[in-house]
């Protein structure tokens, strides 16, 4: 059990022993306060204050204790928490003290019980949808854009980037600036993550990845402090990359209708627009976003200047679904009629994901079927079920 379960136990039982003290007392209370002293009524009372006979008394929350001249004996009568009843009292000439009762006092402990369990409560649940480890840091990817099939076109334009965060004085003597954030669009399944990765560990920098959900709450508010938590673990972290997953379910256009999701995501993007404003271009951030809709995001979240490079990660080429289909069917012994070439010409429009798809349940298919290797027929049947 770790330290901070011992001692939520620990102040769960505390609580607990302190609720029952207050019960005990409850129970008992008839019996303790149980005095020598008379009950009158308190007409009774206030018929004695005006005639002059009462010499002193102690107003309590429930009750009133008072003197009479020449007795020693206790009276009490109820309080009626009358506010003209201390003004009474006085122009009588009766010297009137306040006495904090038992109840009252353990009405003001368990309000600020109360209080506290509250905000304790109210912080906790802050530390947790806000929690300094909600963005890992990833020193080291693993991989590399040699582990990325296929996109020669865009690893060729990145690799310009990974030469400016490699060298930015050089770059920046030239009068040249590295972009602040870079646009992957393309549809699911192609490989944007895996691309974003293999671009940090090109670069050999750090790598934060996040994604739209990481920005969800269901309290107000929230949104936006994980968008200035993501930016200011990413200047501690410099030189790095922020990969920020499924973009349009963060950046999509605000609208101003009052619904409370709507107020929420605009809170999110104009958070995103102050931090993408707030981090010079030299700063060592980059900040690489992958949509499946770039029409769906704000204009003024991607305009140039905070996003100024889009790139499309488009569906294998016929070379890429090559060496996809060798990389996937290692290990799960195809027959001999699928080569990598046939296969490649069956998965033309398939995604890099659908590729793997259909060949790992090609092979269940066989293996059902009590068949040692797949077929191009367990292939197309895999094909109908995706």
């Amino acid at each position: 059990m770790n330290l901070k379960k011992i001692k939520a136990r620990r102040m769960f039982v505390l609580l607990l022993a302190v609720l029952g003290v207050y019960i005990a007392y409850l129970i008992v209370k008839p019996v303790l306060t149980q005095k020598n002293d008379v009950h009158v009524t308190y007409r009774q009372f206030y018929e004695d204050v005006g005639n002059g006979e009462v010499t002193s008394a102690s107003v309590g929350s429930g009750r009133i204790v008072f003197t009479k001249k020449g007795d020693s004996v206790q009276y009490r009568t109820e309080n009626p928490d009358s506010p003209l009843l201390k003004e009474y009292l006085m122009r009588n000439g009766v010297p009137v003290t306040g006495k904090i009762d038992a109840d009252e006092v353990f009405s003001k402990i368990f309000d600020y019980l109360f209080y506290i369990v509250f905000f304790v409560i109210l912080f906790v649940l802050f530390r947790k949808f806000v929690s300094p480890n909600t963005f890992r840091v990833v020193h080291h990817t693993g991989v590399a854009f040699k582990d990325v099939v296929g996109m020669d076109n865009l690893k060729r334009d990145m690799m310009q980037i990974v030469d400016i965060m490699q060298h930015p004085a050089e770059y920046k003597s030239r009068g040249v600036r590295m972009p602040k954030g870079i646009l992957l669009e393309g549809a699911p399944g192609n490989g944007k993550t895996l691309f974003a990765r293999a671009f940090a560990g090109e670069a050999k920098i750090n790598f934060i990845p996040a994604k739209a959900t990481d920005f969800e709450s269901m309290f107000m508010a929230i949104g936006p402090a994980k968008v200035k938590l993501l930016f200011s673990k990413a200047r501690h972290h410099a030189p790095c990359v922020i990969f920020i997953d499924e973009f349009d379910g963060i950046g999509t256009r605000r609208n101003y209708s009052g619904s409370a999701i709507e107020t929420e995501n605009t809170r999110i993007v104009t958070a995103l627009l102050n931090e993408l404003d707030g981090f010079q271009s030299n700063s060592g951030i980059l900040v690489l976003a992958a949509t499946n809709s770039i029409h769906a995001l704000d204009e003024a979240l991607i305009r140039p200047g905070r996003f100024d490079a889009r790139f499309s990660v488009p569906y294998p080429d016929a070379e890429a679904r090559v060496r996809l289909a060798e990389m996937y069917m290692y290990g799960k012994n195809p027959a001999s009629e699928c080569t990598p070439a046939v296969l490649a010409k069956m998965f033309n429009g398939f995604s890099c994901a659908k590729i793997e798809s259909v060949l790992n349940r090609a092979a269940l298919i066989a293996r059902q079927t009590g068949h040692a290797q797949f077929t191009l027929d367990d292939v197309r049947t895999a094909e109908k079920e995706q």
